[in-house]
């Protein structure tokens, strides 16, 4: 039987309303961490962990490069499996199967005898995907896992925190990868325990049910046209003419003649390396995307789809007022980040700036590689979304306004949202927003009970275009 992280820990909100992924504790929910899903999200906690696996893997080329074993099989025999993720591939409970003492020899040996190590075309830890037999999605999934340990800690003590799951203190951390020294190192950290041990909580940002990087659809699509095109070229026997005149190839001939897997291609890519940037070019400018709601609601994943109607209907039952108001934070928080994901993601409520003198009631980082928040972050400045929630019976006025507006900057972002149940001169409240935008102290999108209807009808009804268009629209008088 499953238990996830919000049932045993009894959270009240479940996995469209959680910012992490709601894993079963006993044993492995099937999705990867994926380290180009790291380099894909605008945030500095992404950058931070781009930077430790870029250094950990920095340091396993070099010590191939100077041909130094000892530092090599050092580095990588302290990827253990991290179990404490609980994802992966394993049947039944969690056994953590990708690394290991073995593995990490058997790893070293491989990225030794390969020569896509040893001439420089490996340059991410993606790339030994491709091109580095017996290196997996499974693998590079717990061998990112282990490098980004710290910053995943980090990330597990403020979700606990926030959504109240109790921490213990002393817990071993595991091997944290210092990458100014470039060596392991331990320390007791603050984590979750079950009693099947300590728990290390993942962004579902950053997780993929398929890695970005595919060793088949590079062969596929990237080596296999590589070499029809010289056969083409070469006017070669493989090459077919067809009764239209067409000379084809046909890519069952081309592997008869030079073989499949990755022993050919890193000899194609060798001889070819505009081939590999290629692949790399078009994975980055058309990435895959999050896993949607649905996705993570697969029966291998074994979350639970979002109940639009219940999360929109719990803020709705709220009275107004203000001994209402946490509540109704806490119903505005679960409702956008269902509704807003993945644009927005990594929730942290009542944030404090300016070393604690002000405070923000929700701010998001803007992740959207898509939508109406990816348009907003490249003609504004909006890093990230600050939210402010006003459970008011009236109309919310100009304070409010210069509340919000007085959280922005230049290094957080500049754009909001207020939400307030409702205005009874709705088009008074959106010029004084106008105004905030004209005076150049940033842009504020107001949004009220009725238009909270219309984003969840538009997330229910899963129209992207629906929303875009309605932000926009709201946005445009801000502008205009």
């Amino acid at each position: 039987m499953q238990t996830r992280v919000s049932s045993y820990f009894e959270l009240g909100r479940n996995q469209p309303s959680l910012d992490f992924v709601d894993v079963d504790i006993h044993g492995d929910t099937r999705v990867f961490v994926d380290p180009m899903a790291l380099r894909l999200l605008p945030s500095p906690w992404a950058s931070h962990c781009v930077c430790l696996v870029q250094s950990f893997f920095g340091s396993v080329l070099k010590a191939i490069e100077v041909d130094d074993e000892a530092t090599g099989r050092s580095l990588l025999g302290c990827l253990h499996e991290p179990n404490e993720t609980h994802l992966g591939l394993s049947r039944g409970r969690a056994k953590g199967r990708a690394l290991g003492m073995h593995l990490a020899r058997d790893v070293w040996d491989s990225l030794k005898r390969s020569e896509a190590a040893k001439t420089g075309l490996l340059e991410d830890l993606e790339d030994a995907v491709l091109m580095i037999e017996g290196i997996s999605s499974d693998i590079i999934s717990d061998m990112t896992t282990n490098i980004i340990r710290e910053p995943l800690i980090e990330y597990t003590e403020r979700m606990c925190l926030q959504y109240g799951i109790p921490l213990e203190n002393a817990v071993d951390s595991g091997p944290l990868w210092n990458r100014e020294s470039r060596l392991w190192e331990n320390q007791f950290v603050r984590l979750p325990v079950t009693e099947h041990g300590k728990l290390l909580l993942i962004p579902k940002s950053i997780v993929r049910r398929r890695m970005e990087y595919d060793e088949q659809e590079y062969f596929r699509d990237y080596i296999l046209p590589c070499l029809m095109e010289r056969e083409l070229s070469a006017n070669t026997k493989l090459v077919r003419l067809l009764k239209s005149g067409t000379r084809r190839v046909y890519k069952k001939d081309l592997i008869a003649r030079y073989g499949s897997g990755k022993a050919v291609a890193i000899r194609e890519t060798l001889r070819n390396p505009q081939v590999l940037d290629k692949y790399r070019r078009d994975r980055r400018r058309a990435p895959r995307p999050p896993l949607s709601h649905y996705d993570l609601a697969d029966s291998q994943v074994g979350g639970v789809e979002p109940d639009w109607d219940s999360l929109l209907k719990t803020v709705l039952a709220l009275p107004t007022g203000r001994q209402a108001a946490p509540d109704y934070e806490d119903a505005i928080e679960q409702l956008l980040t269902a509704v807003f994901y993945p644009s927005l993601a990594d929730p942290i409520v009542q944030h404090e700036i300016h070393d604690g003198r002000k405070r923000v009631d929700i701010t998001y980082t803007n992740m959207a590689i898509s939508g109406f928040f990816y348009w907003l972050s490249q003609h504004y400045c909006a890093q990230h979304i600050f939210v402010e929630c006003k459970n008011y019976g009236t109309d919310v006025a100009n304070p409010e306004l210069d509340q919000l507006s007085g959280r922005f900057s230049p290094s957080r972002g500049r754009c909001g949202i207020l939400v307030s149940r409702s205005f009874q001169d709705k088009n008074l409240f959106e010029r004084r927003c106008q105004d905030t935008a004209k005076d150049d102290r940033g842009f504020i999108i107001s949004l009220d009970d009725d238009d909270l209807r219309i984003l969840t009808e538009a997330r229910k009804a899963d129209d992207s275009k629906m929303q875009f268009d309605f932000l926009k629209a709201k946005f445009n008088k801000l502008v205009m």
